[in-house]
């Protein structure tokens, strides 16, 4: 229970793991910087990950008895799988493996491919086309401080946010400190992985400014609607994680296969 805890944080936000492969599917969030260069994980967008003690662990547990066969990206995924399915005692869905393990790790990719939380409908379509996965998780106060304090440039609030909602940010928040602090993505069930985020989103709390931009489209609208009084939203999303687990997949001879996730390995291994 502790492990799978402690993986969440990471994996189990299942759209942070979409928004990574935005760059690609093969591991490069676990490497650690080299030479002083920011990596991916180094990246503000990425701040808020932690528990790659965990991948660690996995990985090292893995290689004693199956050296250079399991990859650091198929753990990843089939890590983030796990945590998802946790809860239900099944898995949600069926993760293909035989990724290998990319060789670089650059901050400033994170930043060109992944959508600003200040991002409006627009931008998000071209990225994504389902983003429920906020589902789980938690953002950090700087990522909305404008909506609660500087929306239009006149120290106001953002007046699409409910207001209780609101007030209750500005005392997890308080302006101007603490803007390293965090807010659950799903008020109440940010460790749960289930539709409520939908139904937030309906209250006019979703915590993003990306978040209320899903309610200003007709046809993302009526997704959240429809996401939010059904089951359907965990079918639609698992079958949404195999396909951007897909996404530039390295295979045959490109990459490798890691002998530790946080480093490439060595020219001559």
């Amino acid at each position: 229970m502790v492990k799978m805890g402690a993986i969440e944080v990471l994996t189990g936000n299942a759209g942070e793991i979409r928004k990574r492969c935005r760059v690609g599917c093969e591991a490069s969030i676990l490497l650690d910087a080299v030479n002083n260069i920011p990596a991916e994980k180094d990246s503000i967008p990425n701040s808020s990950l932690s528990g790659f003690d965990v991948i660690d662990d996995i990985k090292t547990a893995i290689e004693k008895i199956c050296p250079g066969v399991v990859s650091c990206a198929d753990i990843l995924w089939l890590a983030a799988r796990d945590a998802v399915s946790f809860p239900f005692i099944k898995n949600m869905w069926e993760v293909p493996t035989g990724r290998r393990d990319g060789r670089v790790s650059l901050a400033s990719e994170i930043n060109a491919n992944l959508p600003s939380p200040l991002s409006d409908f627009s931008s998000l379509l071209q990225l994504f086309i389902n983003k429920s996965g906020h589902t789980i998780g938690v953002a950090h106060c700087a990522a909305f401080f404008n909506r609660l304090y500087n929306f239009t440039g006149k120290g106001d609030a953002d007046p699409s946010l409910n207001a209780t909602y609101a007030k209750f940010l500005r005392s997890q928040c308080p302006n101007p400190a603490n803007a390293t602090a965090t807010v659950e993505l799903d008020p109440g069930s940010s460790r749960s992985f289930d539709t409520n985020y939908n139904k937030t989103l309906l209250q006019q709390r979703g915590l993003l400014q990306s978040d209320a931009a899903l309610l200003k489209n007709g046809s993302s609208f009526q997704l959240v609607q429809r996401f939010s009084n059904t089951n359907d939203f965990f079918d639609v999303f698992a079958k949404s994680m195999v396909k951007m687990g897909a996404i530039e997949v390295l295979t045959g001879n490109a990459g490798e296969i890691r002998k530790q996730c946080r480093v490439v390995n060595p020219k001559n291994y």
